[in-house]
């Protein structure tokens, strides 16, 4: 039935597999994925929506590697929102409402697009392990099937079980069972596990309710979209949401089934996400409020589905039931499903490499919520760098690993290996260091160079990003070589309550002052004629308009990244004895020899280990 070996099987059809066996496969390598179920691939499990708070930089980032989930969330967007206007372009995030059904059936069908990419349905129950090494894996049929390198995406299949109210049955998501087998060969072979929650709220019929009652949330007047390329273009119509909220009523009647809530009697014993909670725990954590808000989105663009986004819980049906027909808007509501928590395994994250694959086993690659993250978009961006790297490994050519400084989702996997996490990890902003250089709208700029160089991202994204490049270099050179005159620009700066001018300035010192837009810039001489004659688009403008603004930040932010990147140019031999140096502390040598770090600015942010640990390495290692 197969090829004798394939390069690389991808596990699981999630957004981790999907964006991992398109890399694979794009990168030349002869590429299998292997799902329980073909008609699910990439299923938005939980919420209708690609992007938010760092995702949508995260899925910019994706973009701009080759990946495909810009292109599809563009393709089956509803809806788009630049998040975060207010506030600085280090916060903008990008954020779209995407038409559930589309979306997978978009992803379906570029992965069968795709070159060098095999499918086979069928529950992956086992793994073929010698001497160390990954050379296949098993099914539940028996079959074996062989490939020189395997990335596991199993979401949240891994024994999964499923909770609602004091019902308890296995199943990996709704309608579908759980996975097995898989864990226990890992475990057989060494690795640790352990079990992680999470959570989802109830899908009601869109014509039972009444939107009169709720605050309408349209999408922007001039929406954006996720991808670089010329694949996709900007929403000309979009779909509303709305906003409603519970109330002191509604609490009342959830507490009534505390009682029987898996969350509070015992049932459910593991983690789950902090910045996720379901309705049972804002209400018990929270209890001085007396309402929360609750997002009402529509799940594609005919369907009349609607996610309930704010009421994810594991209540009894019946107790869910009665208290969101207590909701402003809900009086006469219809469910299509109850909210339901599930339950899976995962293994915590130390035991990987920064390229993803795991330490015990060579050539095992793990993605997704398998490594104890939550979110489709963080899902996919590991998937992107495990199958990039499984295609490497399989092609012996280097690995492919992005620094902190360098995207969110070098953030996002150096967080999980130097510091594992015990809870579903999700994204935020504030997670990054370096957020003014890791923005939304410079992705490509960043990333496309290095995914051009290891021959995924193709040469018609290396020329837009080019010409993105030097015509926006080119335009901050204008602001920078073209004086303006005090009698053009102080009728402005003083409308502005900004100082006037005493004599001509360069317009680039103009526009650096606070409150000055490139809008109020194009009243002065030659800027509307410059932009005109260059037909600059508004990624272009925007580009410009953050460089100039924000030069002085981001020069100070690309200063520190220098100097904290010659940490990790002191690299840590593999089988490093830290047990001889003495004066490390014990907390320090325990996580050292655990985690295995491989460069000095990995091992320095390790919970535990203490500037004066590095010290000591560097005066070991002879710096």
């Amino acid at each position: 039935m197969f090829d004798k070996e394939y390069d690389v099987i991808v596990v699981g059809a999630g957004h981790a597999g999907s964006e991992a066996a398109a890399a694979a496969a794009n990168m030349g390598a002869k590429t299998l994925l292997v799902t329980m179920n073909l008609q699910n691939i990439a299923q938005m499990s939980c919420n209708p929506a690609m992007g938010g708070i760092a995702k949508g930089q995260i899925v910019r980032e994706i973009d701009a590697l080759g990946g495909y989930s810009g292109i599809i969330t563009d393709k089956t967007a509803i809806q788009f929102k630049m998040l975060n206007k207010s506030k600085g372009p280090a916060m903008w995030s990008p954020r779209a409402q995407s038409d559930r059904m589309r979306f997978a059936e978009e992803w379906r069908l570029m992965l069968e697009r795709t070159s060098n990419l095999d499918f086979y349905q069928e529950m992956v129950s086992g793994l073929i392990v010698e001497q160390g090494k990954i050379i296949g894996v098993k099914t539940s049929l028996g079959v074996s099937i062989y490939g020189r390198a395997v990335v596991l995406t199993n979401g949240t299949f891994l024994n999964g079980l499923i909770h609602i109210g004091e019902k308890q049955f296995g199943g990996g998501r709704a309608g579908e069972k759980a996975a097995t087998g898989i864990t226990e060969d890992l475990v057989a072979l060494g690795f640790e596990s352990g079990r992680m929650k999470t959570g989802t709220p109830p899908r009601v019929d869109g014509r039972s309710l009444d939107y009169s009652k709720m605050v309408v949330q349209p999408g922007d007047d001039n929406p954006e979209k996720f991808s670089y390329s010329s694949l996709t273009k900007p929403l000309s119509v979009q779909r509303d949401c709305y906003m409603t909220y519970t109330s002191l009523t509604v609490h009342e009647l959830l507490r009534e089934g505390f009682d029987r809530s898996p969350m509070f009697n015992g049932s459910i014993k593991s983690t789950g996400p902090r910045y996720c909670p379901s309705i049972e725990d804002k209400i018990n954590r929270f209890a001085d409020k007396d309402r929360h808000q609750l997002f009402v989105e529509p799940e594609g663009w005919n369907t009349v589905e609607v996610y309930v986004n704010g009421f994810s819980t594991s209540l009894p049906e019946e107790v869910q039931f009665r208290a969101l027909r207590s909701v402003a808007g809900f009086e006469s509501v219809k469910f299509f499903r109850p909210g339901y928590a599930i339950e899976y395994d995962y293994f915590p994250p130390t035991q990987l490499k920064h390229t993803l694959e795991t330490k015990l086993v060579s050539g095992l690659f793990f993605a997704g919520q398998i490594n104890g993250t939550t979110g489709y978009e963080e899902a996919a961006a590991q998937g992107l760098m495990a199958g990039i790297n499984a295609a490497l490994k399989v092609q012996e050519r280097d690995s492919f690993v992005l620094k902190r400084n360098e995207a969110y989702i070098g953030v996002l996997i150096d967080d999980l290996i130097t510091k594992g996490t015990e809870e579903p990890y999700r994204m935020f902003t504030s997670r990054a260091e370096y957020r003014t250089l890791l923005r939304q709208d410079n992705a490509d700029i960043r990333l496309t160079p290095k995914s051009y160089e290891i021959g995924l991202a193709q040469q018609d994204r290396m020329d837009r990003m080019e010409e993105k490049l030097a015509k926006a270099s080119a335009f901050v050179e204008f602001f920078k070589e073209t004086s303006v005159k005090p009698e053009e620009a102080n009728p402005v700066l003083e409308s502005l309550g900004s100082s006037p001018m005493k004599q001509s300035d360069k317009m680039f010192k103009v526009f650096a002052r606070p409150n000055i837009t490139l809008d109020h810039m194009k009243s002065f001489s030659g800027v509307m004629e410059y932009i005109e004659e260059k037909e600059l688009d508004r990624e272009i403008l925007e580009q410009t308009e953050i460089e100039v603004k924000y030069s002085g930040y981001i020069e100070k932010e690309r200063n520190n990244a220098d100097k904290l990147n010659k940490l990790e140019d002191i690299r840590i031999p593999e089988r490093f004895d830290y047990d001889k140096l003495k004066s490390l502390s014990f907390e320090a040598r325990e996580k050292l020899k655990k985690i295995r770090p491989t460069t000095l600015s990995q091992a320095s942010r390790i919970s535990g280990v203490s500037p004066s640990d590095i010290s000591i390495l560097l005066v070991y290692m002879g710096r």
